[in-house]
């Protein structure tokens, strides 16, 4: 996914850049509100400063919503009520405000293309993975085989984080980061003992590999097919 951020305090940029690309987004920084409006793009959400050095943020949200549909996320340190109401009546689709984490601020992009990009009637309903593992994140249900697999919260947590993205690799960080605490700092067994829990209770339709010094990788099991002629 591309991100345009529009951010002019370049720590604050270069942090959230980082944690953006570690999990898999694109992303093109500008530090103006000229340099937004003149970025060609393409891009398929804009993270908006409001403290911007040429201009009011408040009028770049204006200009890029004159200018089409893609989802614009107000990131500021204007915490007042006003900014936030004045944002969203421009046309902002959220507002997430300083200081936050790269963790809400991920949750908060993910939530605006939803709304973005609803499915089809017909798609709608549970994720399937292969023909046996369904993962249904609007009631927090798993099923295998048709049957619900008793999960514990951190455990529904743990799958639904790894099947985002089926076989990318995730290390112990972000996997941390984003099921448990951003702000975690004791030991990381625990989620040792969660992917235990999950390969013993999936068997057979999803793998999960562990990558010594970094972290797991979570497959789909194909379907085996008889070789036969039926």
């Amino acid at each position: 996914m591309r991100v345009l951020l529009v951010e002019d305090d370049e720590p604050v940029a270069q942090s959230l850049r980082r944690g953006l690309v570690r999990y898999g987004f694109e992303v093109e920084w500008v530090s103006t509100g000229g340099a937004a409006l003149s970025h060609e793009g393409p891009y398929d959400v804009v993270l908006l400063d409001l403290g911007l050095p040429d201009t009011d943020g408040l009028d770049v949200c204006r200009a890029l919503r004159a200018r089409g549909d893609v989802p614009i996320i107000v990131i500021s340190a204007r915490s007042d009520e006003t900014d936030r109401v004045v944002g969203l009546e421009l046309g902002a689709d959220d507002y997430v405000s300083k200081p936050f984490g790269v963790r809400e601020v991920i949750a908060r992009i993910r939530a605006v293309m939803r709304r973005a990009q609803p499915r089809t009637e017909a798609a709608a309903g549970p994720d399937r993975y292969g023909s046996r593992l369904t993962v249904d994140r609007k009631a927090a249900r798993v099923r295998l085989d048709g049957e619900e697999v008793p999960l514990a919260p951190k455990e529904y947590d743990l799958l639904s984080f790894l099947t985002e993205e089926p076989g990318a690799l995730m290390s112990r960080e972000q996997i941390m980061e984003a099921v448990w605490d951003a702000n975690w700092f004791g030991p990381t067994k625990t989620l040792d003992v969660h992917v235990a829990a999950l390969r013993r209770k999936l068997a057979g339709a999803v793998s999960i590999e562990a990558v010594r010094g970094v972290g797991f990788r979570l497959e789909i099991v194909k379907d085996v097919k008889d070789d036969g002629v039926s």
